[in-house]
């Protein structure tokens, strides 16, 4: 998978994921909580792995050189 997604996109998805994984667990609970858990893993694995697949399917990228891992 081609990496599309630039250091500070990374880390502002990792940080938004570990934020709404902790709200959903530590504030909100419930089921609620768990939804939003569940969400806030799909912005901290693109971040962790470098790809998101919208920005695959939309032919968008925020990284400049696309074939540095």
């Amino acid at each position: 998978m081609k990496v599309n997604e630039a250091n500070w996109d990374r880390i502002a998805r990792v940080v938004i994921g570990v934020a709404l994984i902790g709200v959903g667990l530590a504030v909100v609970g419930g089921t609620g909580g768990i939804v939003l858990a569940v969400v806030g893993l799909i912005p901290l694995v693109t971040g962790a792995v470098g790809t998101c697949p919208l920005y695959s399917v939309f032919g968008v990228s925020t990284c400049k050189n696309p074939n540095a891992a």
